[in-house]
């Protein structure tokens, strides 16, 4: 580059309103070389250095003028570029900026969405002695002599180590006798291994291994090793250490010996932590497609072929072979030498989509999940910024790999909850992947057999091409559905938790020896523990939410922020002991299978279970082997997994999600239900489900009954359009927080009366009311619904009004979020 100055335009890693905007930055003749626009930066920030993101760079004359004009502050100096590789495309830089306006956040926050944890720099404060020294007082101080003696203290390290004297660093710093500094903690690290390698020549090796005494021969193994590595490679080869020890036999004193003679060098080298590097992927057997799949996939390949943008809604009935119509379309994908996203709503999908993907595409696979280390994660994301594969499988936030020729997006089970982020950016992976799509002329498959509701109206009215496939593969038939009144159960004096049909039905599937999928969507023992004497429920202090109990631990635990507490002998109010866990978890629908069906071998999948490492892919991979009868589980295991021996699924309680305080409880109903019935018969056995329910008349039960996806959105339509409910409206949903329920109040009702005024008669504003759940952890929530149609300018005015109320917030140490087209209402 010349010697004009560059000047950097850079988004400062501080989330804030009133930060969030460019600054400026010189960038020094040093750096010029190595700064781009994406490059992760450090620069001067008020007294700290923080992070920060290159958006933008002026060069030439431009940048020479100095913007704040003669006689004003000179910009100060960008200090470091963290990155060999900037990690973001102007692209994700134009995603980040589109996003932090559709969801109202700081743009800081929209990329540090789309980066790895370890990329997001930790600005620590750390301590250094001035430069003239009492040193009559630094004798007197131990944390005073360190200074002295080591040069700088980190500000926890001084807490930790030095409790009496931190106390008086106020006044020290005040009396200029030591100062402080901000500075960025990189928290990337590379995982490094020793390697081995010939520090020799050929011919000199093959002369040593021909002078080398017997009794020296592990030293001639190590050569004639090295050697046949070298040939192999048709280069300099390195070996990692321990894989050449355990391969030998030998111990590392036989290669410290040989590196002390130079003969061989042992250095650290950088490796990729591959979370499957210790698996094999067998390539899966070809398919013949069907007569569907072939007509769906002809239709997607015109558009791939073509590089144009298209988008597709693939409504298939489970088991009718999407997936494979998927496979195809990433295969013709590669071949036009662009690249593919493929998501998946869970993490309990992903092992056997991983296991499907990489035996069909191998090392071309990159796969990103929060199972995986952080560690392993940064080095899968560095494979694509690398260019080294063309394919990714993964959750929500895969849908911001940073490919570079994007052909194809893929979103399997598009109706899933989990693709809409509740924290801060509060994005749906749909409408970003709609965004990439456009962008990327690609392709873009969204597939369920129970789409959104939302989703299916765009399809109907055009906005995505509609491809239906109507039959299981094979002309499997779908699963009979027996529906049980549990009501009925009652009268017939029943009073277990399993239906008669589904008790009998358990004990055959269990002669027979084939499998079985039992669904309860709650984890824990019991939903709630009451004492029978005064009436008094266990409840969390800091939640309006009631304690749910775990027998494992013989705790009860709060569901929202972790509130534990040991199980109680007494009623905390009257002393009682007449204390009853009431309601039916997972736990312990466990215990009563064990007590009905003894030696049943029972699997079960819930957060409690799943949550160490590996864990999900550990418990699905026993039962598939045939090391489980029945698979016990939450939400996790309705969707996706596909297992040839599951002959009966039964669902305990179709009722759990239906009569939530939402209006999208009958559908998720529909979904869950539908779902987690296409667990069975999806081979060559035929398959029963059996759903217990108090409210069998119920439109949500009884289309799933009869798998009639149409049928129930005809009539969840009516309902949505008489109560002015998406698609038929938009939401916005804001919520306020506070420790006062006064002030609450008021925060909510000032901000409802400042955006009334300035919003479309059409739009409706509801409340402000208490939200749903009106405290989590010790603070009081109270809430505001917008249902809009046309509102062209909605962001603008809900940014001028987060604006306009920012100061006062802080003050009152108010909290607020603004959640465009929420999911969870509560």
């Amino acid at each position: 580059m010349n010697n004009h100055q560059i000047r950097a335009k850079v988004i400062v890693d501080v989330p804030a309103t009133r930060t969030n905007r460019p600054y400026d930055y010189a960038v020094p003749l040093w750096l010029q070389p190595l700064v781009a626009v994406g490059s992760r930066v450090v620069v001067p920030f008020g007294p700290r250095k923080v992070q920060g993101y290159v958006i933008g760079l002026i060069q030439g004359q431009e940048a020479d003028h100095d913007p704040d004009g003669p006689g004003m502050i000179k910009i100060k100096e960008m200090e470091k570029v963290l990155d060999d590789v900037p990690p973001l495309s102007l692209e994700l830089i134009q995603l980040a900026e589109w996003m932090s306006h559709r969801y109202l956040c700081p743009l800081t926050m929209s990329i540090a969405a789309m980066l790895p944890a370890v990329l997001k720099g930790k600005t620590e404060k750390w301590y250094m002695l001035a430069d003239e020294v009492d040193e009559e007082l630094v004798e007197k101080h131990p944390m005073l002599r360190y200074l002295l003696h080591q040069g700088s203290l980190l500000q926890t390290e001084a807490d930790k180590q030095f409790p009496a004297d931190s106390k008086q660093i106020p006044k020290w710093i005040k009396n200029g006798l030591i100062v402080s500094e901000y500075q960025v903690k990189n928290r990337l690290t590379h995982k490094k291994l020793a390697h081995v390698e010939l520090a020799i020549d050929e011919v000199r090796a093959w002369e040593l291994m021909e002078n080398i005494p017997k009794r020296s021969y592990r030293m001639r193994d190590v050569l004639e090793f090295l050697l046949n590595q070298q040939k192999e490679q048709g280069q300099q080869a390195s070996y990692p250490v321990k894989d050449v020890i355990e391969k030998l036999s030998i111990t590392r004193s036989t290669l410290t010996t040989m590196q002390q003679k130079g003969w061989i060098a042992i250095e650290q080298k950088e490796v990729g932590r591959d979370p499957y590097a210790n698996r094999t992927f067998s390539p899966p057997p070809k398919h013949i497609l069907t007569r569907e799949q072939q007509h769906n996939l002809a239709a997607i390949l015109r558009s791939v072929e073509q590089e144009e943008y298209h988008s597709f809604l693939l409504h298939g009935v489970t088991g009718s072979g999407k997936t494979e119509v998927y496979m195809e379309a990433i295969e013709h994908t590669l071949a036009k030498g662009r690249e593919a996203i493929f998501l998946v709503p869970e993490i309990s999908l992903t092992p056997q989509m991983v296991e499907r993907i990489k035996g069909r595409f191998g090392d071309n696979v990159a796969v990103l999940h929060s199972a995986l280390s952080q560690g392993e994660r940064y080095d899968e994301w560095r494979k694509i910024l690398r260019q080294q594969v063309q394919v990714v499988v993964g959750a929500r936030s895969a849908i911001f790999a940073p490919f570079r020729n994007l052909g194809l997006i893929i979103m399997d089970e598009e109706h899933e909850g989990s693709y809409k982020q509740e924290e801060t950016p509060r994005y749906h992976a749909r409408d970003v992947a709609l965004w990439r799509a456009q962008m990327n002329k690609a392709v873009f498959i969204m597939g369920s057999a129970t789409p959104a509701l939302e989703t299916y109206a765009l399809a109907t009215r055009g906005r995505y091409d509609l491809l239906s496939m109507k039959s299981r593969v094979g002309n499997r038939p779908l699963p009979k559905v027996h529906v049980v009144d549990m009501r009925e159960e009652m009268r017939e004096q029943n009073r277990s938790m399993f239906s008669r049909s589904l008790h009998q039905m358990i004990a055959d599937r269990l002669q027979k020896q084939e499998q079985i999928v039992i669904f309860l969507n709650r984890r824990g023992f019991s939903t709630f523990v009451m004492c029978r004497s005064c009436g008094y429920t266990l409840a969390c202090p800091h939640c309006d939410i009631s304690l749910t109990y775990h027998r494992t631990n013989h705790t009860a635990r709060c569901h929202y922020c972790g509130y534990t507490i040991s199980q109680p002998k007494h009623c905390p109010e009257c002393q009682s002991d007449h204390i009853r866990f009431f309601g039916t978890g997972t736990q312990k629908v466990e215990e009563e299978l064990a007590k009905l069906f003894p030696g049943v071998r029972v699997i079960r999948m819930d957060v409690d279970t799943t949550s160490k490492k590996g864990a999900h892919e550990a418990l699905l991979t026993k039962f598939r082997t045939g090391q489980g009868d029945i698979l016990l589980g939450t939400q996790m295991i309705a969707k996706g997994l596909d297992f040839p021996r599951v002959t009966l699924v039964g669902v305990i309680a179709a009722d759990t999600s239906l009569h939530l305080p939402d209006f999208r409880s009958a559908e998720k109903t529909f979904q869950l239900l539908t779902q987690v019935g296409g667990r069975a018969g999806r081979h060559e056995l035929s398959g029963d489900v059996v759903v217990q329910t108090y409210t069998p008349e119920h439109y949500s039960i009884q289309h799933a009954t009869h798998h009639d996806y149409e049928a129930f959105y005809q009539a969840e339509m009516v309902h949505r359009k008489k109560k002015g409910y998406p698609p038929f409206y938009r939401l916005v949903l804001i919520t306020f927080s506070h420790e006062d329920v006064p002030m609450v109040i008021r925060a909510a009702e000032q901000y409802a009366a400042y955006l009334r005024p300035r919003l479309a008669q059409t739009t409706v504003v509801l409340g402000p009311v208490a939200s749903p759940i009106a405290r989590i952890k010790d603070r009081f929530r109270f809430q505001i619904m917008l249902k809009y149609r046309d509102e062209p300018k909605i962001f603008d005015l809900l940014a001028q009004t987060t604006l306009h109320f920012d100061d006062w917030m802080k003050q009152n140490k108010v909290l607020s979020t603004i959640d465009v087209d929420p999911q969870m209402l509560l």
